[in-house]
């Protein structure tokens, strides 16, 4: 199966603000961002999103998108919309337990890629003939890829999904290979 991950476009959230599940809007065009990857993506493909706008414009901009909460970010609860500046030494106990910490009325790194796995398997188990779009964001993207790649869950950080760009992996019943990534 072709596999294309693309993250969605640069959202307009300022610097530094920590913004997960929020449904923040745009600061790019979607329908630029669109028309850039269209030449690098299949004619024809199945499209999957997350219904948070920042992923669901740019989804309905490149076809009719299959919307599944599983592919949401990362829910930072009471961390939402708030400077990383203002969350004190919490911050330091993220950094040491980036898969398990879990931010007040949140969920941790561990809890979002397992909700994202269970898609994937779903995806896998019934693997369309065409080739598989995915529009999403950062956190679900590196679990996605993290995971088909064999890479140790506490690495997938060292996954950095530009906003707006694409990667492709083809999953083959032997394994799987990294064709290109943030194009």
């Amino acid at each position: 199966m072709e596999l294309h991950l693309i993250r969605h476009p640069r959202p307009d959230v300022p610097a530094g603000v920590c913004y997960g599940q929020s449904d923040v809007g745009l600061a790019e065009a979607p329908d630029a961002v669109a028309a850039r990857l269209r030449p690098i993506l299949p004619a024809r493909f199945v499209l999957h999103a997350s219904p948070l706008t920042r992923a669901r414009l740019l989804a309905a901009e490149l076809g009719s998108p299959l919307l599944d909460d599983r592919l949401k970010e990362m829910h930072f609860g009471e961390w939402e919309l708030r400077p990383y500046a203002e969350l004190g030494p919490a911050i330091d106990t993220w950094v040491t337990d980036p898969m398990g910490f879990r931010a007040p009325g949140g969920e941790s790194a561990h809890d979002m890629s397992e909700r994202v796995l269970q898609w994937l398997d779903a995806l896998l188990a019934n693997a369309p003939a065409d080739p598989v779009v995915v529009v999403a964001h950062g956190g679900p993207l590196r679990a996605i890829a993290g995971h088909l790649l064999g890479i140790p869950a506490e690495r997938w950080l060292s996954l950095d999904f530009a906003c707006g760009h694409a990667a492709r992996l083809d999953v083959e019943e032997w394994g799987v290979v990294l064709k290109w990534f943030n194009r």
